[in-house]
């Protein structure tokens, strides 16, 4: 997992596209439309037109497809559990239930994936408390190092036999490397906050004003947003 988020952070950065090109207010405003008319639309036809729609931007976006399959595909289980818990013996719902979270994943990866991350908080910390804004914005940076040294544990516990033995014995040791994890990530956050207290910190970490800056690739994203409403109108009433 932490491989794909990274590679998918990498490519927001670096991507040549008008996609990655454009504001990052553009591109929110259009997903936030494609995901919030997949959750409130009861028709199929809609939500297929979205979910086609969502693999459009992603192709178009150039991002490579092992990656997007892989972070696209998180949510398959939990809506396998929640359309067996309820079925109701016709297929509308079944695939109604498995377009809404398949459709606002891809959109999502579509988003994070050609919009790079101090951009993409920058307006949602503008709508958020400030603590909160802040909160996310670190978080994000420091859910990679964390899940690295996860992964650089987890490899040194399967090397040194910490997998084998009893239960009992693999228990323990999940408990102890789960308590060092929490440790490392409390001394990681007191060296952050002190070096960032060192270089002026005053309470408001200042986020990139280049996000609501318009470009002439913004014409592509507003085309793609008229595109949605198009099919929100004619299909919306269709089963």
């Amino acid at each position: 997992m932490i491989n794909t988020l990274a590679r998918i952070d990498q490519l927001a950065s670096s991507g040549t596209t008008a996609w990655h090109r454009a504001s990052a207010i553009s591109k929110l405003l259009l997903a936030t439309t494609i995901i919030t008319l997949a959750i409130a639309s009861r028709s199929i036809a809609l939500l297929g037109s979205l979910y086609a729609f969502a693999w459009l931007l992603v192709i178009t976006s150039r991002l490579p497809a092992r990656l997007v399959l892989a972070a696209a595909s998180y949510p398959l289980l939990f809506s396998a559990l929640f359309v067996l818990g309820s079925w109701d013996q016709t297929w509308q719902t079944p695939v109604r239930l498995l377009l809404r979270p398949l459709t606002a994943s891809l959109t999502a990866v579509w988003l994070v994936g050609t919009t790079p991350y101090p951009d993409l908080f920058a307006p949602i910390s503008r709508v958020l408390p400030r603590s909160v804004g802040d909160g996310l914005f670190l978080t994000y940076r420091g859910l990679f190092e964390l899940m690295a040294s996860a992964e650089r544990l987890w490899r040194a516990l399967r090397l040194r036999g910490g997998t084998q033995g009893s239960p009992r014995r693999r228990l323990n040791l999940a408990g102890e490397s789960l308590g060092s994890l929490v440790l490392f990530g409390f001394e990681r956050s007191q060296r952050q906050y002190a070096a960032m207290l060192l270089r002026g910190h005053s309470g408001r970490i200042c986020g990139c004003r280049h996000w609501a800056e318009w470009t002439r690739e913004d014409a592509w994203v507003a085309l793609a947003g008229a595109g949605v409403a198009a099919a929100s109108l004619l299909l919306w009433r269709k089963a």
